[in-house]
């Protein structure tokens, strides 16, 4: 399924398709992407973030990488166009409460879709970096889907923003390409795992870590074009249609 162009429409057609969208995938990787104690929640957060995301939690106990009753983890490196060591001095830290509930039941990865609201304002990307800086300084996993065009806020993308609070190496997005896909795991230092991508790109699987050295690859393709199949047909036309008859 092509990537679309979103900003031919009103944010609020992107944010309903992301509702559907993170729907789609909870359901998907709860049916069999996921090893067998794992589970996907969707879970509504903080104003100046998406209004959903997706949270992976490991039931209690611990269950062998072979356990037939689930997808295994892969633990092969990912395949991405850039995989990078980010650094381990944090620019920026926000003073937060985490509660974790007393039978394990612990959030273990999150998975972020970009929505334009998190990159209306200078607040709004601020939090949504902060966000991902302490999840992956608390050792929790992080799959960031930004399919909006960089802003003057973020001119290389969103993960250029994550990598320089962790000290890393400047990122630079592809000349022909404006939009990332980033799969963190959430060691010492971080790493990432980035795939720039543009509108018209068929949108690649991309890894999940659930633990250091452990990820499943998450059907972004699959899911996508579940949840585009639920865009009214007015919009997917108007989304749909040759940028000259805009």
């Amino acid at each position: 399924m092509p990537i679309h162009d979103w900003s031919k429409v009103i944010p609020g057609i992107f944010h309903d398709f992301h509702g559907d969208w993170i729907q789609v995938l909870k359901h998907t990787l709860n049916a069999g992407v996921l090893p067998a104690d794992y589970y996907a929640l969707s879970e509504q957060v903080a104003v100046g973030v998406a209004p959903d995301v997706l949270t992976l939690d490991q039931v209690g106990g611990t269950r062998s990488d072979s356990d037939t009753s689930g997808s295994a983890l892969v633990t092969a490196q990912p395949r991405t166009r850039f995989a990078t060591e980010m650094g381990v001095q944090v620019k920026r830290r926000k003073n937060r409460i985490t509660v974790r509930h007393a039978t394990n039941d612990r959030v273990v990865a999150i998975i972020e879709i970009v929505s334009p609201g998190n990159k209306s304002s200078r607040h709004a990307i601020q939090a949504f970096v902060g966000k991902a800086v302490d999840l992956l300084a608390n050792g929790v996993h992080l799959l960031a889907i930004d399919l909006h065009a960089p802003t003057r806020r973020d001119p290389n993308g969103i993960h250029s923003l994550i990598q320089e609070e962790f000290g890393g190496p400047a990122f630079a997005l592809p000349t022909e390409k404006e939009f990332t896909l980033a799969s963190y795991e959430a060691v010492r230092p971080p790493r990432a795992y980035v795939e720039p991508v543009a509108v018209g790109d068929a949108i690649p699987d991309m890894p999940l870590f659930l633990k250091p050295g452990g990820h499943v690859l998450v059907p972004l393709d699959q899911t996508y074009l579940k949840a585009w199949e639920g865009v009214p047909v007015r919009w997917r036309t108007v989304i749909e249609a040759p940028t000259s008859q805009q």
